[in-house]
């Protein structure tokens, strides 16, 4: 059964699973000093440029919580959007394990965090009955399958520096992100003045892991130490290096995300021709978010499933995936099509 529920639910990519068996070939030396890592790494090092320190881990939330817990102290806050990944669906791991509040800003309708959202809360600094703004957190893309602009990014970032914050980027569908833009990988997170990067590899094709990019040199500074405090720091790391590497290679992640795109943007175009459905975000990555009459639910998820993203107005999130083709794609709207006829 094909799904629209996440991204998540798609197998392994082939090209990923052929790294993981060469990988498994024979003996190689724990916890990143193999080869097989050093040669990622300095393949990252080569494309973004300017990376002061690499790390691979097991999740996106383990991702995430190490980025934040290296630009924070347990005194601070972290900022984010109402909608966004680290405040709803990571339970309470940012706060847990960085002993940081976590301060969720209202999203525009984008579900993007805009500067004078962000300019309302940098206040009372120095104020020792306030949690002090430690760093700020973005996703690329967005909860709604949105995009953030370079110069949006830059914007935040040059906010963020007047106040002395970090700037984080939760990249869970990152490579989705700059392949809409058709542009380079450090042109939406470096080069716009992102200080630490959560990559996503998962949600693209990966077996399992992602990585931590930092771009300061400050936060390189003890990140190896956090990693292995928040439990991180995987012995046979090479299993997940070897699974970027491949992503690397000839830019399959833009063949792979493009392809996820292009569903998701015929995913809509079907969709919107059909009586009682409205499609409410725009497309612009591998996610369709449209409102249809609640009581089509069950039958259509009987054959694929997906999630109601709100209950009010019954919101549903489609999600396209690397193996998602035209033809599942015309199987669920043809599905929608016989529902709007009853």
């Amino acid at each position: 059964m094909k799904s629209f529920a996440s991204d998540n639910y798609a197998g392994v990519l082939p090209e990923v699973m052929q790294a993981l068996q060469v990988a498994n070939w024979e003996h190689s030396r724990a916890y990143g000093s193999d080869e097989i890592t050093a040669r990622t790494i300095a393949s990252l090092q080569e494309i973004f440029g300017g990376i002061e320190d690499v790390l691979f881990v097991f999740n996106g939330t383990g991702a995430n919580v190490l980025s934040l817990s290296a630009g924070t102290a347990s005194y601070q806050s972290i900022i984010c959007t109402d909608c966004s990944h680290i405040y709803n669906d990571e339970s309470s791991a940012p706060e847990s394990l960085t002993g940081c509040r976590v301060f969720a800003l209202p999203a525009d309708e984008k579900g993007q965090l805009t500067c004078p959202e962000l300019s309302k809360k940098l206040q009372r600094q120095g104020d020792v009955h306030f949690a002090q703004p430690g760093i700020v957190s973005i996703t690329q893309t967005t909860e709604y399958g949105t995009v953030y602009l370079p110069s949006q990014i830059h914007a935040i970032s040059r906010l963020c520096k007047q106040h002395n914050l970090w700037l984080h980027m939760d990249g869970s569908r990152y490579f989705n992100a700059v392949a809409h833009l058709g542009c380079s990988l450090p042109a939406l997170s470096k080069d716009c003045g992102i200080d630490i990067l959560s990559l996503g590899g998962t949600k693209l094709g990966l077996m399992f892991g992602e990585a931590v990019l930092v771009f300061n040199k400050e936060l390189a500074r003890h990140i190896r130490y956090k990693q292995k405090q928040v439990l991180q720091l995987y012995s046979k790391t090479r299993f997940i290096a070897a699974q970027f590497s491949a992503l690397l290679e000839g830019e399959l992640w833009r063949k792979t995300a493009l392809q996820a795109n292009a569903m998701a943007t015929l995913l809509s175009e079907q969709l919107s021709n059909i009586p009682k459905v409205q499609i409410t975000k725009p497309v612009e990555a591998n996610a369709v978010f449209a409102k249809i009459p609640a009581d089509w639910n069950e039958a259509l998820m009987a054959q694929f499933p997906f999630y109601v993203w709100q209950n009010e107005g019954n919101e549903v999130r489609l999600m396209c995936s690397w193996d998602t083709t035209i033809d599942d794609v015309s199987r669920f709207a043809e599905l929608v099509r016989q529902r709007a006829k009853e």
